[in-house]
């Protein structure tokens, strides 16, 4: 009777031990385009909550590159991404799996997330046009740029940067491409120079007179205020909120996924679900200066000083359908040469 009771012992006690361990040493693997001052608070409050380790690998690029290679033995649980066009690369890839929960789909309106549950917005951002305060306040369309009146006064970035080929591809859903590769090589004909440089680049440039118009995404004024060198730049410059009167400004996102031989799925999933709760939204809000996906969670102060606005409702699954198109668009129209 000793002994009986001794094993049942000693096998209740092995089960926890077993349990303690796994507990002690639960993880989820993440592969991040977002930087590390971004996203290391959201982890760092994560583990606190759960107990679950965050491990980050931080990447400018390649990311669908370095999933291919790794295949199967790929330990990355889920991954983060700074725009639309990237996630749509990791899907038409085949490098991500569906994950849903209730969680998710009543915190993410539907055309921030995929049809099939495989990749999810976490924050969003406006495709700005920025105009020198020397013109005064203008009410402007995307389709103004190409207005000749702009000849010679307008700055971007390479048109075949993702947030541009965004914008390209929402045009081509909204006009269709024969009139969206007229407005291309119309927007060509106004630029001030070839396109170069980052979107902060364009404003400091409107700051240095060498044109009056650029695009940029939202959030890029927001850290340009804050920055003791940049905000003379930002200070010369009004944000505008495109086609205010019509369909609204074009957003793009940051979002998240789940990849296709996550090891970690229980985790990875607890990690996403934290990702779009209130508390969380706020702080990743507070941080980047987007907007929080999830309805209903205030920007920063900062980010709301700037006025609301009105966005496109077409779902962004439907403009990234348009990337290809865009890209072959922009070469048609030599946008970059």
């Amino acid at each position: 009777m000793l002994n009986k009771i001794w094993f049942i012992s000693f096998v209740f006690i092995t089960l926890l031990t077993a349990s303690t361990h796994v507990a002690a040493n639960a993880e989820v693997n993440v592969y991040s385009y977002r930087q590390p001052f971004l996203v290391k608070p959201l982890f760092d409050e994560f583990t606190k909550e759960t107990g679950i380790k965050v491990n980050v690998v931080f990447a400018k690029k390649g990311m669908a590159e370095r999933l291919a290679r790794e295949g199967e033995y790929s330990p990355a649980d889920i991954l983060l991404t700074t725009d639309i066009s990237r996630l749509i690369e990791l899907h038409d890839k085949g490098l991500l799996q569906a994950a849903t929960s209730a969680e998710m789909t009543s915190a993410i309106p539907a055309q921030y997330r995929a049809s099939d549950d495989t990749w999810y917005a976490l924050t969003t951002r406006v495709r700005n046009i920025y105009s020198a305060k020397r013109l005064g306040k203008i009410d402007f369309n995307y389709e103004d740029l190409a207005d000749k009146k702009w000849q010679g006064k307008i700055c971007t970035r390479s048109g075949k940067h993702p947030y541009n080929v965004a914008l390209v591809a929402s045009m081509i859903a909204e006009h269709g491409e024969a009139d969206t590769l007229t407005w291309l090589e119309k927007v060509k004909a106004n630029l001030a120079r070839k396109p170069q440089g980052s979107d902060r680049a364009q404003v400091q440039a409107i700051h240095q007179n060498l044109c009056d118009l650029s695009l940029g995404n939202s959030y890029y004024f927001g850290n340009m205020l804050k920055d003791e060198k940049q905000k003379v730049w930002a200070d010369a410059v009004y944000i505008n909120f495109p086609n205010q009167n019509n369909r609204g400004a074009h957003v793009n996102i940051s979002g998240m996924a789940m990849a296709k031989y996550a090891p970690n799925q229980s985790n990875a999933l607890a990690l996403m679900n934290f990702l779009v709760s209130e508390p969380a939204q706020k702080m990743y809000a507070e941080t980047n200066m987007e907007y929080p996906v999830r309805p209903g969670v205030e920007p920063s102060k900062l980010v709301k000083s700037w006025g609301q606005f009105k966005a496109d409702n077409l779902s962004l699954e439907t403009i990234a359908q348009q990337r290809k198109a865009a890209l072959i668009l922009l070469d048609k129209a030599q946008f970059d040469l």
